[in-house]
């Protein structure tokens, strides 16, 4: 076998090769140690997000506002999200529209991911993720104009009539918009807390959000729960008033969310991170009281809300009409970024499990660990905002006090609590 010949002006070329990189990279080290980190990052080791283009699903509810304004002020596309907002008609074809990837991140009911990764009431089963919680209270439960001066806030008004209305065959109507979301929730938890069973003493319906309103008029129901601005709007046309608010239900509790599949999450790490610090950016303006007018100026328009902007606006500035003579200032009305509004609790997707449990949506005791760490997904809301020097918001295993007086603890007997209330139509 010839020995191969060993070329010494190649050889020779490659060291001068290499030493002329090596003094390069240095002095390039050297020119770049003074320039901001995210020039640098950006220049070389891009943090740009893998799937610029970003189609985003909502619901014509004021709780879409983090989205809509993230998208119409510039705050996604400042973190190269190209983003598309696309209105559904429910929430049953905004999950859909997420499972099959026509959206990449939806707004939407927390207990929706919840379900649909356990593949729960009709879900097909897709594990989905939440990083980010987009509002706390703002939505009410809503009854007919009828039963002004007979129902108050107090839902144990409405037993007599939902007794009465059973012995004659023709149960109460109450809607809500989706078995697994928090409409649902509050209206189940309302008219328990009444002693009235949902599942055995009244019809319970599922009606979208934009419709809710349209069909009270016709006199399809005689209460529903659903976010604003449809409860102010039921008051402004007259056909209905509010009896509580949900944040008198429960002070300061979650409610949408922006979601995405976990396999979008996982393939697209650095995509999510830019649509959570784009949401940041919006959240913070919308907590400004000043923005708010501008606010409902964005989120009334056709292609969202299409509701007057004052009505809107109404219930945001905390005025607090409920339309049947009492008023006052909600101390708590929809907010988007303050009091640790964002993080996505563990307790929060605890707390749903036990009332899933509760309410017969699952046959056994489900894995409340389990569920809990696949789907809230904190890690990555606190890597991203690590990143934008947001470092002021944290996990809170602390419970909270409903207003029935039962507390809530996420670290106690879970099985317990779901069990222990006098109105459940638990399984097994």
């Amino acid at each position: 076998m010839k020995k191969q010949k060993t070329n010494s002006s190649t050889t020779e070329f490659s060291r001068r090769q290499f030493l002329g990189r090596a003094v390069k990279g240095a002095t390039l080290t050297a020119l770049f140690a003074g320039l901001p980190k995210g020039w640098v990052g950006s220049a070389f080791a891009s943090d740009a997000p893998e799937s610029a283009k970003v189609r985003f699903g909502m619901i014509a509810l004021t709780d879409c506002s983090p989205i809509v304004i993230a998208h119409e002020k510039g705050f996604f596309k400042k973190y190269g999200v190209e983003s598309t907002v696309a209105k559904g008609a429910n929430w049953a074809a905004i999950r859909d529209s997420l499972s099959s990837g026509d959206n990449q991140a939806t707004h939407m009911l927390i207990g929706m991911p919840i379900a649909s990764t356990m593949g729960l009431l009709g879900a097909p089963k897709k594990p989905m993720v939440i990083p980010w919680l987009l509002n706390r209270n703002g939505q009410a439960i809503t009854l007919k104009a009828d039963w002004k001066g007979k129902v108050g806030a107090d839902p144990k008004a409405l037993k007599p009539m939902v007794e009465s209305a059973k012995k004659l065959g023709e149960p109460l109507t109450f809607a809500m918009t989706f078995p697994p979301g928090t409409h649902a929730m509050w209206m189940r938890y309302y008219l328990a807390a009444g002693g009235v069973n949902p599942d055995k003493d009244v019809a319970l319906i599922t009606i979208p959000p934009p419709q809710m309103v349209a069909n009270m008029k016709i006199g399809k129901m005689d209460g529903f729960c659903v976010g604003e601005p449809w409860n102010a709007r039921a008051i402004a046309d007259k056909i209905g008033f509010t009896s509580l608010t949900t944040q008198e239900i429960w002070k300061d509790h979650p409610e949408k969310v922006c979601a995405f599949t976990a396999e979008f999450a996982e393939k697209n790490p650095k995509t999510v991170k830019a649509v959570l610090k784009g949401l940041h950016e919006a959240s913070v303006w919308l907590d400004d009281m000043n923005n708010r007018p501008e606010q409902c100026e964005l989120v009334s328009k056709p292609t969202y809300i299409n509701c007057d902007k004052d009505i809107i606006l109404g219930r945001l500035l905390g005025k607090l009409d409920y339309g049947d003579g009492r008023t006052k200032t909600d101390e708590l009305p929809m907010h988007f970024s303050k009091r640790n509004c964002n993080f996505p609790q563990p307790a929060y997707a605890k707390w749903w499990l036990t009332q899933f449990r509760r309410w017969g949506m699952v046959s056994a005791a489900p894995d409340y660990e389990g569920v809990t760490s696949k789907v809230m997904r904190g890690d990555i809301y606190t890597e991203a905002m690590k990143e934008i020097g947001v470092t002021d918001r944290a996990q809170d295993d602390s419970g909270w006090e409903m207003f029935d007086g039962v507390k809530f603890d996420p670290k106690g007997d879970l099985e317990a609590y779901a069990k222990g209330f006098a109105v459940n139509s638990v399984k097994g």
